[in-house]
């Protein structure tokens, strides 16, 4: 056993444990945790945006079917960086300024001055007096909704079209069966879409894994801002574990986990994607047809 309470006095693997061990390195890797916790919870949330746009678009009701595409039309053409700098912004000064009106009726100073946006001090959110794990919590939750707002646009379009490629002859049979348009569209069209869907919902999960980088924008510490905070060149002025540019290695660890983060997540899909095709009129369901005959 070796302690690290000196570090000038260890080399090798010693100096190396010690240095893999600090607290920075500690939240580097707690910061995986974070990436997988984020697209844990922004893939189902996104999903049920994009579900909720695709039906709004197919709505027979003019304006909320106007309201969906619009939503599908704006948010995707919108680049992903602007959406997530401007949207986090609005959003944020927007509750801040729903509880400035609420709990400081008597402020008589403008709120917008210049460039700068001024509220009480009890308005903040969260406020200036919260533990850090609540910040850390803000933040995450507003990068969660933002993830899942442009992603789900993009889902939405993708189950859009894929109620749409659902055979007509299905839900004129359902139809001819008695079935009300409701009854339909969830015994029906829902279940069969998803075989269609998965391909564009396959590529939408990689998008949102090579995304998670865009974290940084939004104030969370994710595994990139560890990685250029730890892998910049370090003097002993500054650090008990002085190094030369070791960025390339830690970008290089980071490389090796999204590959194989992607990597498995096509096996998955896969499997999935050849379970959902099993007895549809689909090419993939086809090959299987005539595979088990």
């Amino acid at each position: 056993m070796f302690a690290c309470t000196d570090p000038d006095t260890l080399s090798g693997l010693s100096w190396l444990a010690c240095y893999l061990t600090t607290g920075k390195h500690l939240s580097f890797y707690a910061a995986f945790g974070t990436v997988l916790l984020l697209l844990a919870i922004t893939a189902p949330t996104a999903l049920a945006f994009g579900f909720g746009g695709a039906m709004a678009a197919r709505s027979s009701f003019a304006p909320l079917g106007w309201l969906g595409k619009l939503y599908i039309a704006i948010v995707r053409g919108v680049p992903d960086i602007a959406f997530f700098l401007f949207f986090v912004i609005a959003l944020d000064q927007g509750i801040e300024y729903l509880r400035h009106k609420i709990k400081c009726p008597d402020w008589d100073q403008p709120i917008r001055q210049g460039s700068d946006f001024l509220v009480c001090a009890q308005a903040k959110m969260p406020l200036g007096t919260s533990p850090q794990w609540v910040h850390e919590t803000y933040g995450f939750a507003l990068a969660v909704l933002t993830f899942a707002i442009v992603f789900g646009a993009f889902a939405a379009n993708v189950l859009f079209g894929a109620m749409r490629a659902v055979p007509r002859t299905q839900i004129e049979t359902a139809e001819a069966y008695g079935m009300s348009p409701r009854q339909t569209f969830w015994r029906i069209t829902v279940p069969q879409m998803w075989v269609y869907a998965l391909p564009g919902l396959g590529n939408l999960w990689m998008v949102l894994i090579k995304a998670t980088p865009l974290l940084f924008l939004l104030g969370v510490e994710d595994i990139v801002y560890w990685a250029r905070e730890l892998g910049a060149a370090k003097t002993a002025r500054f650090s008990d574990y002085p190094h030369p540019d070791w960025r390339m290695w830690y970008f290089l660890a980071l490389l090796v986990f999204y590959l194989a983060f992607t990597r498995i997540s096509e096996v998955v899909i896969a499997r999935l994607t050849r379970r959902l095709s099993m007895g549809q009129a689909t090419a993939g369901g086809e090959a299987l047809r005539k595979a088990g005959a």
